[in-house]
């Protein structure tokens, strides 16, 4: 016979969870493994909250398992290592975003990028190594594979930089890989929500010129103002939308909503690259002959490995980039998912788990 989530391990733990798609959250009772020989175990001090875990909560993407714990943005300090543990020692911050293990001998893993092995455990909702079941950071405390942690420079906020471990990384790896990292580089970014807020801040740190892509005009003066983006282009006007056609070196999408592709691909150069990192639950129509007419990719992009989240996470210390965000109790959970919903968050909730969960 199946053992409770309350008796699985033998660590008491206490976390917030959705038993059903209404993603309705309530106190959860539930037990964390033994701290292994290579894990460390912190108390979780701040937890962001991540549009997937709307989608999980809801079922949206329909793979949820309930009851489900989200939350994968996630800080805290160690309280304990295991005897082989190098990296970290008690007191030390740390973070865990969207991945607590892989099979380590694939060729993704072999290359650092574990958030592509085929067999990837996410931090919640996955069947961990041991056959249990993953819960995330909406918890008082987490047990993880050394591996899978990130440690945070001294002089990086935890509550500002939890959403970097998984919007942060979501930004980042794209830009790295793709080459739209480059000083000169003409970037634009559509939608200026949690990713792409971010997304402004990490390319303004690398020397790039950036355009915020937006279908309301509402955003102009945030993007140019608050974030220092160089223009703004509102999708919806026709004008805005020709004056800037093939102007740009590469296009950052992190819209989840279906949206026409036609006119961002427009907005390319000859050889330019849209990247994708929202995930939209129906199909996007995709033309192809724009494509072909100027050698231009779309490409998709999923979070990052752990040694370049690492890397990702020292270059926001030593940038001074962090997340905007609005902290809330735990006990405000439930409204803030309700808020987050309807787009209303300036730009990421962050729990304050340490404070206010007992």
């Amino acid at each position: 016979m199946a053992k409770s989530p309350e008796q699985e391990h033998p660590q008491e733990a206490l976390g917030w969870a959705a038993r059903d798609p209404s993603g309705l959250l309530s106190p959860f009772k539930f037990s964390r493994r033994a701290t292994g020989e290579k894990d460390v175990k912190f108390k979780v001090l701040f937890c962001g909250i991540c549009h997937s875990d709307l989608h999980s909560l809801r079922n949206e993407w329909g793979f949820s398992t309930y009851p489900l714990v989200p939350g994968h943005e996630v800080v805290g300090e160690v309280v304990e290592v295991g005897s082989k543990v190098e990296k970290f020692k008690v007191g030390d911050k740390v973070g865990v975003g969207c991945l607590v293990g892989s099979c380590g001998s694939c060729d993704s893993c072999y290359v650092h990028l574990e958030n592509y092995c085929p067999k990837m455990i996410q931090t919640y909702g996955s069947i961990y190594h041991d056959g249990t079941m993953t819960y995330g950071g909406y918890s008082n405390m987490m047990v993880v594979d050394e591996h899978f942690a990130i440690k945070f420079p001294q002089n990086m906020p935890l509550d500002a930089g939890a959403p970097l471990l998984c919007a942060g990384i979501t930004v980042y790896s794209p830009m790295r890989f793709f080459g739209l990292d480059r000083p000169g580089t003409h970037l634009g970014v559509v939608g200026l929500g949690g990713l792409g807020h971010v997304a402004v801040k990490f390319a303004k740190a690398m020397g790039v010129k950036v355009t915020v892509i937006s279908s309301s005009p509402r955003k102009r003066e945030e993007a140019l103002q608050r974030h220092g983006a160089d223009a703004f282009l509102v999708s919806s006007d026709i004008n805005q939308v020709q004056a800037a056609m093939g102007t740009m070196d590469g296009i950052i999408d992190t819209v989840s909503a279906v949206h026409p592709m036609l006119p961002l691909i427009g907005l390319l150069k000859h050889n330019g690259k849209l990247i994708l990192v929202g995930a939209p639950d129906r199909p996007l129509e995709l033309p192809v002959f724009p494509l072909l007419m100027g050698r231009k990719i779309v490409a998709g992009s999923c979070i990052g490995g752990i040694k370049e989240t690492q890397e990702m996470i020292d270059f926001a210390a030593k940038h001074k980039v962090a997340a905007d965000i609005e902290v809330i109790s735990i006990d405000y959970l439930n409204t803030a998912v309700d808020r987050l919903a309807k787009g209303d968050v300036k730009y990421r909730f962050v729990i304050d788990i340490g404070n206010t969960l007992k």
